[in-house]
């Protein structure tokens, strides 16, 4: 299925700010809601997402019942949604940058941002292929298809500092669906070709020359993820920026890879990795226009 007309893609583009009247929009747009705990992301209904529906009548009764509930879609039936998480722990936005440079994420129909600052990218389900959900934690990325939901807009996540807003930043033009498994793929090295450092800490010479050997065979498609898995192995063993250069950028540039690409992808690594505490707003997205704008992830 691929969605050519923009007053195609089954999304509102405006919602209520009421959470039950916004509900209501989104079934009668097509699109299945079932509630979830009020400031959370846990299932009010006894069967979660199974219990979606877009029955006006069932609706109005649950959040008759909970006006404050979040608002849950499941996905892999009208939509599937790539998830770029923001951690204490590291980002996904490198390698958001990665898959944008590879053609893996065009035809989004709309942006979403998380209360933790991360990003949802939401795409038209394909009809002809079911797309699994899956998840990357050390890419910090995962994909919600058949088997996932995801919390939408105008819901509330409570934290420490109050109640954070899932908001709609972005709407594409020409939605199409996302190809989740190339980009699964390029987020799983190939097992036969990846060599881990024995302990974290802890650099041998012979496991360094095989993981520079991997990087410089790496082929296209596979070049940029490949170079920043391996880099975010030699920062995650203790091995100091300059050091990474010296054994991964020779190996890459025999890969195919520019020297600008290089540099970014493998600094960006060592700060993934180092990261202690991201801001909410560090790395979002930056947005120009509505309808027909493009996103452009900073560093």
């Amino acid at each position: 299925m691929i969605i050519t007309d923009a007053t195609a893609w089954p999304l509102p583009t405006s919602l209520p700010k009421n959470l039950g009247e916004a509900a209501a929009t989104y079934a009668a747009a097509g699109i299945p809601v079932f509630p979830c705990v009020p400031g959370q992301k846990r299932p009010l209904t006894t069967h979660g997402f199974r219990d979606a529906t877009t029955d006006p009548a069932q609706i109005a009764a649950w959040w008759g019942r909970h006006p404050e509930a979040n608002i849950g879609i499941p996905t892999g039936t009208v939509i599937g949604v790539l998830d770029v998480d923001v951690h204490a722990t590291g980002t996904g936005y490198p390698i958001l940058r990665t898959l944008r440079r590879e053609g893996l994420i065009d035809g989004w129909g709309q942006a979403v941002r998380s209360p933790s600052g991360g990003l949802h990218l939401y795409y038209p389900a394909d009809s002809d292929v079911a797309r699994v959900s899956w998840s990357r934690s050390r890419a910090h990325v995962d994909f919600r298809g058949t088997g996932g939901y995801i919390i939408a807009p105008p819901s509330t996540i409570t934290t420490d500092r109050g109640n954070l807003r899932y908001e709609t930043i972005a709407h594409g033009r020409n939605p199409r669906p996302v190809d989740a498994d190339a980009i699964r793929e390029l987020l799983t090295p190939q097992p036969e070709r990846t060599h881990h450092p024995a302990k974290p800490a802890v650099l041998r010479e012979r496991p360094v020359e095989q993981l520079a050997a991997w990087v410089a065979a790496l082929p296209e498609g596979n070049r940029n993820a490949g170079l920043f898995w391996a880099a975010c192995r030699l920062a995650e063993a203790g091995l100091p920026v300059p050091d990474t250069f010296a054994l991964l950028e020779p190996a890459a540039i025999d890969a195919g890879l520019e020297p600008q690409e290089i540099t970014a992808t493998i600094r960006s690594a060592h700060r993934t990795t180092r990261a202690v505490d991201v801001p909410d707003d560090r790395g979002l997205p930056l947005v120009r226009g509505h309808a027909d704008s493009s996103i452009c992830w900073g560093s």
